[in-house]
């Protein structure tokens, strides 16, 4: 190699984990560079995480704040961070936008009455016990319980199956209110997501004049899993909205024949919307025929979201793009945003010199996740930390679901029969 600089990803790209990977790329280009690996720990993580809890001295806040300050300096001028809006000065700006609904009838006695099932009693036991999140993995089914609890944001049918302790109940409350189970009123986010399409001018039950056909806007619909896109497809498109044209990506289309499918949305502007599941359209497409974005459903990493929505805000467009990400109130998708923002703020303070302070969830926090109430305060997640606050949440959170597991897509059967009360 001619020369020994490191070009690393932004800010932006950097999650705890990630910048653990960076510290080994370091290693692999520059040995020695930052130490071993038993000596980074003692000369940087363990100052600077002790320094994080609230009960830590005076002597270990100034510990930590020197290991931040030294680490710093070492590594900052092999950084090259290069934002789009500092080199592509043509590119126009990007909007996002939270847009917040709330739950059904039918998704607040779902949501409600997980706070009273087996599942949950056992996750507030291990919490009272001091188990941490790692620790939990095998016999409180944690994961599986922010899976269900996220199906029920999006669509009670993702979780309302035979296996459901309170199926026969609700098919049977259901009739005799002569609704069906697949009518969209049931999801917050269906009755949401039409009412954003046809602002946009997709959609729309008016008369359209040629003119608004060719001016209208496009747009990429993400979601994480294969069956919340056919609930849109066939709820949404093919029952309620019939004059939406559309295309489908996702992980049913073979690798061969999705640059095909990128190809013809880009240049078919008859086409109104692009279904996409985030493992699949996330990354490395350009999608620039479409100028609005929206995210059905969210990842615990902040960097998938950032990735997908920057397939259309990237060379080539020339709109403003509009990102809207469909949000249900006072749930665990709530929360979740508030923890997209406290991974971005970790990264932002291992990697900038501004040394902002470095917020945790303890064990009551990330229980608070399974509950439906309203966020204090501004909706961040942070404060206080216990002791094992930082290093458990920092080694669990992001790698929440592996790709293997979104694939899957959470087989909750089991799950389900410890939902009875």
């Amino acid at each position: 190699m001619s020369s020994t600089l490191t070009i690393l990803p932004s800010t932006e790209m950097l999650g705890y984990k990630a910048w653990q990977e960076k510290i080994t790329l370091f290693d692999f280009l520059m040995p020695g560079f930052l130490g071993t690996e038993k000596q980074f720990t003692a000369r940087y993580s363990k100052p600077i995480l002790a320094s994080r809890d609230p009960k830590c001295s005076t002597k270990e806040q100034e510990a930590g704040a020197l290991a931040m300050e030294s680490l710093h300096r070492q590594v900052l001028p092999f950084l090259l961070r290069r934002m789009k809006e500092d080199v592509l000065d043509d590119l126009p700006p990007k909007i996002t936008q939270d847009y917040y609904c709330e739950l059904s009838s039918l998704q607040e006695q779902l949501y409600d009455d997980f706070s009273k099932s087996q599942a949950h009693l056992t996750l507030q036991q291990s919490f009272s016990t001091g188990a941490t999140a790692s620790s939990m993995q095998g016999n409180t089914h944690i994961f599986q319980a922010l899976r269900y609890l996220q199906n029920v944001c999006n669509h009670p049918k993702l979780v309302l199956n035979s296996s459901h302790p309170q199926y026969s109940q609700i098919i049977a409350q259901l009739q005799q209110q002569q609704s069906l189970l697949d009518d969209i009123n049931h999801s917050a986010k269906l009755p949401a997501l039409k009412q954003l399409l046809q602002d946009c001018g997709i959609g729309s039950t008016e008369t359209q004049n040629s003119e608004l056909v060719i001016n209208q806007h496009r747009a990429l619909v993400f979601c994480q899993l294969k069956a919340m896109l056919d609930i849109i497809e066939f709820d949404l498109f093919k029952k309620n909205m019939p004059s939406v044209t559309y295309l489908r990506l996702d992980g049913s289309i073979p690798p061969g024949q999705r640059h095909s499918v990128v190809t013809r949305f880009n240049n078919d502007p008859s086409i109104d919307v692009l279904l996409l599941t985030t493992q699949v359209g996330g990354l490395g497409l350009n999608l620039t025929g479409a100028d609005t974005v929206i995210f059905v459903e969210h990842d615990w990493n902040p960097m998938k979201d950032l990735q997908a929505m920057d397939r259309a805000h990237r060379i080539g467009q020339r709109k403003v793009v509009n990102v809207y990400r469909l949000i249900t109130r006072n749930t665990l998708e709530e929360k979740i945003m508030g923890l997209q923002k406290f991974k971005v703020q970790t990264a932002t303070t291992v990697i900038t010199g501004e040394n902002s302070r470095l917020e945790s969830m303890g064990t009551d926090q990330l229980l608070d996740l399974f509950s439906h109430k309203p966020l204090t305060g501004s909706g961040s997640v942070g404060g206080r930390t216990d002791a094992n606050g930082v290093r458990a949440l920092l080694d669990s959170l992001p790698d929440l679901w592996d790709e293997r597991q979104y694939e899957d897509e959470y087989d909750l059967s089991q799950f389900m029969d410890k939902l009875q009360n």
